[in-house]
């Protein structure tokens, strides 16, 4: 009856998995996915608020609190579902992309704050990279890669390191605390940070990271999100959903290197990969 129960519990995990897999590839192809994305544009880069490709004049507020976006009717931008002409006042979109207040046809152009400074990004349903887009290339679901893990919280404020991002610029990532966990009888930790609904957030690499696909290879890096740790800490570790970061699907996005110690020195042949076909 054990043995049964075991094999049923494996078939129940790796169904689960089957359908967040399908369910991880749909939100990557969705129109306003990851691989909509045609750019990010820094304001700070383009001091008299002429944006590539977009319409409109977007400058940031004196007071650096917010956007402002002065636009004509002739360049048909839409705010709020409206035609648009006049100026006004935008701060950070804090929806999808298919929720942000100004469009273009088709086109969302989202507004976001990051340490400081404000950029555009410009989501395309008609990108290049979301017609080619095949698919994401993961490895089968395998019960060795899902793991209980603990979760110690740094004592004091949440911990900040300067790692370099995608784009070769440095930033801050918060960390709050480590998650300690067993493979194949070796003990390795990931630092990780606390997500708003109380789940953890980990950058990592591994052995495999970097490689060529046809080597066995995975992308540089990837993220890991263990659900929220009980009162005791406990919460699973399962490389089995290992994802790939959304700079995996667009240059434009801005992801971090994973931090000091957080390169694993062991093949996590389990979850994500790469994309397929873009």
């Amino acid at each position: 009856m054990g043995d049964r129960n075991r094999r049923t519990g494996t078939v129940d995990a790796e169904q689960e998995w089957k359908r967040w897999h399908a369910q991880r590839t749909e939100a990557i192809a969705a129109p306003y996915g990851p691989l909509a994305l045609r750019g990010t544009h820094w304001l700070s880069d383009h001091p008299e608020g002429l944006v590539p490709a977009i319409p409109g004049r977007w400058t940031t507020a004196a007071d650096g609190s917010a956007v402002v976006l002065t636009a004509t009717g002739e360049e048909g931008l839409l705010l709020d579902g409206r035609p648009f002409a006049g100026e006004v006042r935008l701060t950070a979109d804090t929806g999808g992309p298919d929720a942000a207040r100004v469009a273009l046809g088709g086109r969302r152009f989202v507004v976001l704050a990051r340490e400081g400074l404000w950029a555009v990004r410009d989501f395309d349903p008609a990108s290049e990279s979301r017609a080619e887009f095949r698919g994401i290339d993961a490895a089968a679901y395998a019960d060795r890669w899902s793991v209980p893990g603990r979760f110690t919280p740094y004592a004091g404020d949440r911990h900040s390191v300067q790692v370099e991002n995608v784009d070769g610029h440095r930033r801050g990532l918060a960390l709050d605390g480590e998650l300690a966990f067993d493979l194949d009888g070796t003990e390795h930790t990931l630092r990780v940070g606390i997500e708003p609904d109380g789940s953890l957030w980990a950058v990592f690499a591994d052995a495999t990271s970097g490689n060529a696909p046809e080597e066995g290879g995975s992308y540089r890096f990837r993220f890991l999100r263990p659900r929220a740790p009980d009162a005791e800490g406990r919460t699973t570790v399962d490389f089995n959903r290992a994802l790939l970061p959304p700079c995996a699907f667009a240059d434009h996005f801005l992801c971090p290197f994973p931090p000091p110690g957080n390169t694993l020195p062991l093949a996590v042949v389990a979850g994500e990969r790469n994309p397929v076909g873009h």
